[in-house]
């Protein structure tokens, strides 16, 4: 009980921090193309927390959300010594899928070929940190990587960001790309932009896919 209470008091200032967010709190990018509700992106190099977890969509967001807000509220050691230090949230948090294949890196955003999925839940690092400056993380569960520059097309939809909904609208942006013929180098990649108090239609999600320049 006690250890459920801890965890509810940490998602409640997390999503505090979150809903607090506004577009300098988001990664920053060029806009290439608008089309209703799909933009092409062009997003630099970012600094990326993540955490694999197994389960459903949402199980295993819940399941890396938890050591990626204890990497950000201070568990964690900065480079030059000294307590742990509060890392600004930023907006969105995100997930793929991925797959972990026995002795190399994970490919990221495949599926599993047995035992359910494997998902890489994320937190993007706020601009003003360098991986040399950037704090470790004390749970090894923790991970910080360099995503190089890339260009994504992404489809903004609102509502609840359930399972079912992001994969719709990852066929209704793969479809439009196709059409369109760009030539699609990535999986999807599933944004949530708000806190889960944010009254449904107001919610912001995205559906992100890696694409050609």
């Amino acid at each position: 009980m006690i250890h459920t209470l801890r965890w509810m008091l940490v998602l409640v200032m997390v999503t505090a921090a979150s809903s607090q967010a506004h577009a300098s709190d988001e990664p920053a990018y060029v806009l290439v193309r608008a089309h209703g509700d799909i933009e092409i992106r062009d997003y630099p190099a970012l600094i990326l927390a993540e955490v694999e977890a197994s389960g459903d969509m949402t199980r295993a967001g819940n399941q890396g959300f938890r050591p990626l807000a204890g990497f950000i509220f201070g568990d964690n050691q900065p480079p030059r010594g000294g307590g742990g230090e509060n890392i600004a949230m930023t907006a969105p948090v995100i997930q793929s899928r991925s797959e972990r294949i026995a002795m190399t890196t994970p490919v990221t955003q495949t599926r599993t070929q047995a035992g359910g999925e494997t998902w890489r839940v994320a937190f993007i690092m706020p601009e003003t940190w360098t991986l040399e400056t950037l704090p470790r993380p004390n749970d090894p569960a923790v991970t910080v990587r360099e995503q190089p520059a890339r260009r994504l097309a992404a489809i903004r939809f609102a509502g609840g960001p359930n399972e079912s909904r992001f994969m719709r609208k990852a066929d209704e942006l793969a479809a439009f790309l196709t059409a369109e013929g760009y030539e699609i180098i990535g999986e999807p990649v599933y944004a949530r932009y708000n806190p889960p108090w944010t009254p449904t239609p107001m919610r912001r999600n995205e559906v992100l896919i890696e694409i050609a320049r």
